[in-house]
């Protein structure tokens, strides 16, 4: 009697273990063939942490968004293994591509810097900007989607309360946990770096153009921005590296509103014609007009691209948090200023392709 009850449970036992199998089986397969409503399709993510986050306990995960093109590929790349190497947390960075870069991608992450490397590759589908963007024709090959992925964070990071948003033409010099802890003032969906900060308004940066208040991005001629009462000379702020709270950002509708201003722009022209910068930020100063929170200014030391000469002293870019080189001068370039600093953290192409695009680009600016 007594084995013939053994067999019995033990039959029952196996019959429940290939019910759950079958479930999360089934469960698994949803999740990797649904794309999102957006087009943000998961392809890749190395779900371990590395042994000296589980040894520590440092298993709280801050996420990182960057988007990578393919001809700024070693742009991102730099930029992530200079965040890895000083950070001791479990950084998981979602990377936002196209779908033709992936392989080219994927292959890079498997040099042996990154390899431990926790990620995840979403694939973007330019069709989500369908009306509400407006491409001339004759300037298609400058239209740059990607620019528009940090628009759509909570599609990006489903999951995350918080999380942080990083160009591809940065380096991070310190732990990134504390740019991630950065405080949000109650009802505030997001921190940004102001262009009248501490740093910014110390340093003249020639060739930066008007990028210090809002007139320089936003038409006030028009009737639509007039309305707003918003004040010409407002201080801008830096849409290249921030930090989101995604569930104000949700409640807020945050992304909806960026899409509204967008369309309208489309419409009605709202952008200034002399426009200081990329045509992702007008959106970005309208919804958070007077409502975000500011992040330290040496985590976002900027316009080290606007020019080829040093604007900053050697011992300042030393003490920076975060570098930004915004503006033409990349540092994949000739003529970027303090490019040696950001070569510390370039991780070579296994493919050669990015270095065969780097040699292009200083034969273009020797010219």
């Amino acid at each position: 009697v007594n084995i013939s009850i053994l067999i019995v449970a033990v039959v029952i036992f196996l019959l429940v273990i290939h019910h759950n199998f079958l479930s999360l089986s089934d469960f698994l397969r949803r999740e990797l063939s649904d794309p999102s409503p957006l087009g943000l399709q998961p392809i890749d993510f190395i779900p371990a942490a590395p042994q000296r986050l589980t040894d520590e306990g440092n298993d709280k995960e801050i996420s990182v968004v960057i988007a990578a093109s393919d001809e700024r590929l070693g742009g991102a790349i730099a930029a992530m293994n200079s965040i890895y190497q000083h950070t001791r947390s479990n950084v998981v960075f979602h990377i936002v591509t196209l779908n033709d870069t992936v392989d080219h991608l994927r292959v890079w992450l498997r040099s042996t810097p990154l390899k431990n490397m926790r990620y995840r590759i979403l694939d973007f589908d330019p069709r989500v900007l369908e009306g509400k963007v407006q491409v001339d024709p004759q300037k298609a090959d400058t239209f740059k989607p990607l620019t528009f992925a940090r628009f759509y964070l909570p599609s990006l990071v489903p999951h995350a309360e918080k999380v942080i948003y990083v160009d591809d033409d940065v380096i991070v010099q310190d732990d990134i946990v504390e740019l991630y802890n950065t405080p949000l003032k109650p009802g505030h969906a997001a921190a940004f770096s102001d262009d009248c900060d501490s740093t910014s308004s110390k340093v003249a940066v020639r060739g930066a153009g008007n990028q210090y208040n809002y007139i320089g991005f936003l038409d006030y001629k028009k009737e639509t921005i007039r309305k707003l009462a918003m004040k010409a000379n407002t201080c801008s702020f830096n849409p290249g590296v921030f930090v989101a709270n995604l569930t104000e950002w949700k409640l807020q509708n945050i992304t909806k509103q960026l899409e509204k201003w967008m369309a309208l722009n489309v419409v009605e022209e709202l952008y200034s014609k002399t426009l200081a910068g990329s045509i992702t930020t007008p959106p970005l100063l309208i919804v958070f007009y007077k409502q975000h929170s500011s992040i330290d200014p040496m985590w976002n030391v900027r316009h080290l691209g606007s020019s080829a000469g040093k604007r900053y002293s050697p011992q300042f870019v030393k003490a920076a948090k975060l570098l930004h080189w915004n503006g033409h001068f990349k540092p994949w370039g000739r003529t970027a200023s303090y490019a040696e600093v950001w070569e510390k953290w370039y991780v070579p192409d296994p493919t050669g392709k990015f270095n065969l695009i780097r040699r292009h680009s200083e034969a273009y600016e020797a010219k």
